[in-house]
């Protein structure tokens, strides 16, 4: 059964840097695309960065690209999404689910939703 940990929110001032972790099990890790996804009180969940199943190919929501890096560890069955130069604006929980294809980037393509992490951007 398929079950996927996230780990790494927090507190974090403007201008700071967390490193997200997805922890998957059940699943076989090198043939499943994965992405995260966040969701801010009041509104829908929304694609942040995909991954593919080898970890070649990726794809970052505009308001992220450029601050966000995503990639995997197959060895680890874990993904990681680093996040720099954080905005108020990030603030959010961040999931991250599993999926056939890492394109599109959109939360009915995926399946398997961990329990998200909090990630408050707040001075």
């Amino acid at each position: 059964q398929l079950q996927l940990v996230e780990s790494g929110g927090g507190l974090v001032q403007p201008g700071g840097s967390l490193r997200l972790s997805c922890a998957a099990s059940g699943v076989s890790f090198d043939q499943t695309a994965i992405g995260w996804f966040r969701q801010a009180p009041g509104k829908e969940r929304e694609g942040v960065s995909c991954i593919s199943r080898s970890g070649s190919s990726t794809v970052y929501a505009a308001s992220v690209e450029g601050r966000f890096a995503i990639s995997r560890d197959n060895a680890k069955n874990t993904v990681y999404l680093q996040l720099n130069s954080l905005q108020p604006e990030d603030t959010a929980v961040y999931y991250c689910a599993a999926g056939r294809y890492y394109s599109p980037c959109r939360a009915p393509e995926y399946t398997g939703w961990g329990q998200g992490t909090q990630v408050t951007v707040s001075s």
